[in-house]
């Protein structure tokens, strides 16, 4: 049997405020926003530039939700986007609202660096400047 990665889903308090995020940070499109489902959730979903499907939603009726988590942790820890400059990268979207949690590391023999950021609803994301 095939498998093929289909999507990444990001519960948020604001689901248009997080997509809005996304697209002014790493250049998502927003290509569909259900509204409020009958669920009670608003649901948008998003692609990055590479094609990547990414959901964001709100609670759902009824649903406790707990807090996000940009600190390591066990589960799904975070996802990577790769960049050309890190440190401009970094720059920017400290401007955005991210903090940068740790790095940047020294560039390794394969001359690429890492830092990972915690977006402002409080997920982590590894930003990549990728050498040869």
């Amino acid at each position: 049997m095939a498998f093929a990665f289909e999507h990444v889903h990001l519960k948020a308090p604001d689901p248009e405020k997080t997509a809005n995020w996304y697209v002014e940070a790493f250049k998502f499109t927003i290509v569909n926003d259900r509204g409020v489902r009958p669920s009670g959730d608003r649901f948008i979903e998003c692609k990055t530039a590479d094609g990547v499907i990414v959901r964001i939603s709100g609670a759902r009726t009824d649903e406790k939700m707990g807090p996000g988590d940009a600190d390591a942790h066990y589960g799904l820890e975070h996802f990577g986007i790769t960049v050309d400059d890190l440190d401009a990268e970094l720059e920017r979207l400290k401007g955005l609202g991210a903090v940068v949690a740790e790095g940047p590391t020294p560039a390794s023999r394969t001359g690429s660096r890492i830092a990972f950021i915690k977006t402002p609803d409080n997920v982590r994301i590894e930003v990549m400047q990728l050498g040869n």
